[in-house]
């Protein structure tokens, strides 16, 4: 006799589906307070300030009217804005040349086989002390050291290289150099350990070939050491573009701006159209233009991470 057993049932259509679809939404379930958080605090806010771009001067007036693109107009029109564009782009383009060639400098002494154990742990406290401290005792130490009768111009008065302090936070013709000068001091530290974590990564084992074909020190560098490390070259400078051109606090408590505007940035002038002269509208204008340059920026950085992926 045979015995037949019954055929396994499939689960209703209706009911798979249904199991599907949970199962579907469970990663969007461990993202929602992430996404929430962002539409708040992110999404929200940029809407309503390109809103505010549009209005006649929202806040000040009771009943704002639609304005269009006037605001821009204005914006983009300005002598303060343009010297803005160049003060920044000048702050901007030498700093982070600055921090790739001193981060890459002291990251090739710090992975040299020259020094030992001990000197190296000492030069990488030392090296890595800027980036430890927060931007309000950066502009304060600097602010002390660059004082008329400050530190920095009693050295120079007592090697007799100056006769008098020097106004360096002060002066229309020094005041941007010194607080790029601060800038490039305190970013330095970022592309160093950065760099110095590539340089460990790469294997000796191309350098020995090197060796053995006759490359000299020079020729490693650059046929093997920077090639390596172009990829998180390329990162961090697009990174620290970003950063850089957004500097704020930074340039508020050494200069804030001054003397004449020769320190005034896009973050310094935005703020100062919002808070100082109360052109909120036109504040908001600036800040949409200044999102659009970040957007750019960021464009490239994530184009060269899907590159580089």
């Amino acid at each position: 006799m045979v015995l037949l057993t019954p055929k396994k049932l499939d689960a209703p259509a209706p009911v798979a589906t249904r199991a599907k679809k949970k199962r579907n939404l469970v990663p969007f379930a461990f993202l929602s307070p992430t996404i929430i958080l962002l539409v708040i605090l992110m999404l929200i806010p940029i809407v309503m300030v390109i809103g505010y771009s549009l209005m006649d001067n929202v806040i000040m007036k009771k009943n704002p009217v639609f304005a269009g693109f006037n605001n821009y107009v204005e914006v983009l029109g300005s002598e303060i804005f343009r010297t803005a564009v160049l003060n920044t782009t000048f702050f901007t383009t030498v700093s982070v040349g600055a921090h790739l060639v001193l981060g890459l400098l002291f990251s090739v002494l710090l992975n040299s086989r020259l020094l030992n154990g001990a000197t190296k742990a000492l030069f990488r406290v030392i090296y890595v002390l800027p980036w430890l401290f927060t931007v309000a005792i950066i502009a304060i130490l600097w602010r002390l050291l660059l004082n008329p009768n400050g530190v920095v111009n009693y050295v120079l008065v007592t090697l007799g290289i100056t006769d008098t302090g020097v106004e360096w936070l002060s002066s229309p013709g020094t005041a941007l150099f010194a607080v790029t000068f601060i800038n490039i001091w305190a970013g330095y530290p970022f592309f160093m350990v950065s760099l110095l974590a590539g340089l460990q990564g790469i294997p000796r084992d191309l350098y020995e070939a090197a060796r053995v074909d006759g490359a000299n020190g020079l020729q490693q560098f650059v046929n093997i050491t920077l090639p390596q490390l172009r990829p998180i070259i390329v990162s961090m400078a697009v990174l620290d573009l970003i950063w850089t051109s957004q500097q704020f606090a930074l340039i508020w408590m050494t200069t804030g701006g001054g003397p004449v505007n020769v320190t005034e940035m896009l973050s310094t002038m935005t703020y100062k159209m919002a808070f100082s002269n109360y052109q909120f509208s036109l504040a908001s204008a600036s800040a949409v233009i200044i999102l659009v340059m970040s957007m750019v920026l960021a464009y490239f950085y994530v184009r060269h991470q899907k590159a580089r992926d």
